[in-house]
């Protein structure tokens, strides 16, 4: 049971320790990531593993909006597995939002963020045998949860959109969980943002294609 803490050191990289957890939950999350921007089934049952690796340790740096975000991400795996097994059955294309979809998804996020932030901030206070530290970066740690939660719903319904999404959560990610000194989970973000470049070129390439 220890390898589930946070502070147990699998191994030091320029003198930061790195813990089981973010080891493997990193690993795991770039396989999974990087299988999505090429549209492989695998980045689901691989994505369970990052999801809840991930879930511990969140709870461990207080960062508790991210830690309910991987209770919905275990959710929405389990149906993007099925969705794309479905898809690929019969070869559903990737698929765009309209104008009116993009303004309702930017202005719902928003709102939903505030309120999330509101709740999460004071969730210390509400369940304190449970919560014994405050939340850190309440607001922008419940944007990440809810701008992650529109993106991962996207992909699994094949809409392009969630790429651009993804790319503006990675780059707060990459400051965010800076701040929280895990280097290693920061360090992730920067790679997923690259990926979900290369996702965004990918998938449009494959949507122009079936435009043809």
């Amino acid at each position: 049971m220890s390898y589930f803490y946070i502070d147990n050191t699998f191994f030091t990289l320029l003198d930061y320790p790195i813990s089981y957890l973010e080891f493997y939950g990193t690993i795991a999350g770039i396989i999974a990531v990087w299988l999505a921007a090429k549209s492989n089934i695998l980045t689901w049952p691989i994505g369970l593993i990052n999801i809840l690796l991930f879930f511990i340790i969140f709870f461990q740096v207080q960062l508790y909006s991210d830690m309910f975000l991987q209770v919905y991400f275990f959710g929405i795996s389990i149906y993007g597995w099925y969705n794309w097994i479905y898809e690929k059955k019969i070869n559903i294309p990737i698929k765009v939002l309209e104008l009116k979809s993009i303004l309702f998804l930017t202005i719902g996020t928003l709102g939903l963020s505030l309120i999330f932030g509101f709740f999460i901030k004071n969730i210390h206070s509400i369940w304190p045998q449970v919560f014994t530290k405050p939340a850190a970066y309440p607001y922008t740690d419940s944007f990440v949860t809810i701008a992650s939660i529109v993106a991962n719903t996207l992909l699994a319904k094949r809409y392009f959109e969630n790429w651009i999404i993804w790319i503006i959560v990675d780059i707060i990610c990459i400051f965010l969980y800076a701040f929280k000194e895990i280097i290693f989970v920061s360090f992730e973000f920067f790679i997923f943002l690259l990926i979900a470049i290369y996702g965004h070129w990918s998938w449009w390439r494959e949507y122009k294609l079936g435009k043809l």
